[in-house]
């Protein structure tokens, strides 16, 4: 509940109020506890709090209980009696902007990515590869990055631009084109076995199986999209169905990782801001580290660390906090802990480690309390106005104030067939295969496969909610002009309120390649017009570079140059003015020593010890020969 400013969670013993402070939101959070103690409901009311704020929001929906945001609470006993108990002046249901996606494309808009996007990286996670087979598929993406794959062609013979690896289809054929030609690029890129071969082919038809073919394709999920406030300024609360992604773990904690990992790429340095540009809520988080790679460890927690200053916050849920590693643990500074059940030893360890983390309550014993906590309680501890870890309170969690529970289907395509990105993001069916088709005498050389021609199309409109106009969009991408243009028009909508929507009518045309069009300066965070190109290689809209600007970059890259040459050369006369200093500190203890031995008492002590040292040596070797000869006399 966002109240005062600040987001209220719940009422502490005393009767005041637990805040989560806006300033403080990015800091990152972690809500854990035992199955059925309140988790969903904690992480609805921060969500909540943040949307009124005017922060967007992400939720993996592994339950389908958090579709229930589109529609407002129930006042019910259970309800009246929770506002009592922690003071709310006031139950006022809500009902919150929110859209659902869906990577299988079904109870959500469709969301999906290309296999270039995706990476080797992470794909080789998604796709259960040892360290050898992952270098073969890294070997795969370097071919395709350096063009020598065969190239697309559409049903004309033209050659269809863009990076060659987009869908699994495109994968598959490259797999075994590198695999075939194994013996050409052994020698530029590395040993490719026909083994890892085939154990990456098995694992490309299992995720395809799983419904890989589905998520890897165009038009590509364009994140920035999440980032929008409604008419109210209200955040959009994105909710991904993950009931069907979740049965694949492997698959459910990659797709969550490159949503992480785009964001960052995408959001420009904005340093600490009054409240978070988006902020993330990744559910059974323990997911995202269970047989994690160290390279792609290390790649999580730099991201976390570093996406701070990005404005964007990650809230990780999970059941026991030793679920997420100490290096990630460390960056997570608001805490939310429900309670846990120690009934064995392991269990036990686990509550002691949940309550060191804490700052010490003298009202109560941390540690005790963990495990006597009821539904709807929790031990919340908040970063405050410094950034420094809060003491831990007892707190009774508010109620949330959309409805608890799932939404039917119906409500559920209601909510889809409104939502600005219906149609948007509509699969577009590739063929690819190694037909012969018309080549010109440049084609001849090099192989090629076809595929329909995909042409760009005029951007959607989408809300500014800064002016309250619409405005244009990234192109899409839609099937080949071999068509006639049509009309298409959606049938009227019911909303929730009942009053009927008629969407826009949309009709296929041709992109120009530079255009005016309305963009967002990351550094004002608010939208200019400028001239856009179209890149055929990227499919996206790059700014035209004015003479200035390219005046300006070529200097900026000069000084940065310039820059690093003298930072190396600063840390190398550190490093010669260190290593002077330590061989005069050696020479002055050389000399002091020396000093100490040439003076008087340096020379009385050192005579000393050779005159005690001959009268021992002397009466050791007496002592011998007076044994020696003793024995030889006892003989006679």
């Amino acid at each position: 509940m966002y109240y005062d400013q600040k987001i209220w969670v719940g009422t502490d013993s005393d009767g005041n109020p637990v805040n989560l402070l806006p300033h403080m939101a990015n800091r990152h959070g972690l809500i854990a506890g035992a199955t059925g103690t309140g988790k969903t409901v904690s992480l609805k009311v921060i969500a909540e709090g943040f949307s009124d704020m005017g922060v967007p929001v992400f939720l993996s929906d592994i339950k389908g209980d958090l579709s229930g945001m589109v529609c407002p609470g129930v006042v019910n006993e259970n309800i009246e009696k929770r506002v009592k108990m922690t003071g709310m002046p006031e139950f006022t249901p809500q009902v919150y902007p929110a859209c659902f996606w869906d990577v299988y494309g079904e109870q959500g808009i469709p969301v999906r990515t290309t296999v270039a996007e995706m990476g080797p990286m992470l794909l080789s996670r998604m796709l259960g590869l040892n360290e050898t087979q992952s270098g073969v598929l890294n070997i795969v993406f370097r071919v395709a990055n350096d063009g020598k794959l065969p190239q697309k062609l559409d049903a004309y013979g033209q050659i269809v631009s863009g990076h060659p690896l987009q869908n699994i289809m495109d994968l598959k054929l490259a797999i075994a084109y590198v695999g075939e030609h194994a013996d050409e690029y052994t020698v530029q890129y590395g040993n490719v076995s026909r083994a890892s071969i085939g154990a990456i082919q098995r694992a490309v038809a299992l995720l395809e199986d799983q419904g890989g073919d589905k998520f890897f394709g165009t038009p590509a999920l364009n994140i920035s999209d999440w980032i929008k406030t409604d008419e109210n300024g209200r955040g959009l609360i994105s909710i991904l169905a993950c009931d069907k992604l979740f049965l694949n773990p492997l698959m459910y904690s990659t797709f969550l990782l490159w949503l992480l990992t785009e964001l960052y790429e995408l959001l420009p340095e904005r340093g600490d801001c009054d409240k978070p540009v988006m902020v993330f809520f990744f559910d059974e988080a323990h997911l995202l580290f269970n047989d994690c790679p160290k390279q792609l460890m290390d790649k999580i927690e730099q991201v976390v660390r570093l996406i701070r200053s990005k404005g964007v916050g990650v809230y990780f849920i999970t059941q026991n906090p030793t679920d997420v590693p100490m290096t990630v643990l460390g960056q997570l500074g608001n805490r939310v802990q429900h309670a846990l059940r120690a009934f064995t030893p392991l269990d036990q360890k686990a509550v002691k480690v949940a309550a060191q983390t804490f700052r010490t309550n003298p009202k109560f014993d941390t540690e005790e309390a963990i495990t006597l906590l009821k539904t709807g309680e929790a031990l919340v501890s908040f970063l405050d106005e410094n950034g420094a870890p809060g003491i831990v309170q007892r707190t009774t969690i508010l109620p949330p104030q959309s409805y608890m529970g799932a939404i039917t289907p119906e409500v559920r395509n209601q909510v889809i067939n409104q939502s600005e990105f219906k149609g948007v993001y509509q699969p577009m069916t590739e063929q690819n295969n190694f037909e012969n088709a018309p080549m010109t005498e440049q084609q001849v050389q090099q192989p090629v496969y076809q595929q329909p021609m995909m042409q760009p199309q005029q951007g959607f409109m989408v809300l500014d909610p800064t002016t309250g106009q619409y405005v244009q969009q990234a192109p899409v991408y839609q099937q080949p002009m071999m068509q006639q243009p049509q009309q298409v028009v959606y049938p009227n909508v019911p909303t929730l309120q009942g009053t009927p929507v008629q969407p826009m009518a949309t009709t296929a045309t041709a992109q120009p390649a530079v255009q005016t069009m309305l963009v967002m300066d990351p550094t004002t965070g608010q939208y200019v017009q400028r001239q856009m190109q179209f890149n055929p290689a990227t499919g996206q809209y790059m700014p035209v570079m004015t003479e200035a600007e390219k005046k300006a970059a070529a200097q900026a890259a000069k000084e940065a140059e310039k820059a690093a040459k003298e930072a190396a050369k600063a840390e190398k006369e550190a490093l010669a003015e260190a290593r002077r200093q330590r061989a005069d500190e050696l020479r002055e203890e050389r000399a002091e020593r020396a000093r100490a031995n040439d003076s008087v008492l340096g020379r009385i002590k050192n005579t000393a010890i050779s005159s005690a040292t001959r009268t021992a040596t002397n009466k050791l070797v007496n002592g011998l020969i007076n044994s020696i000869v003793g024995k030889g006399s006892k003989k006679r």
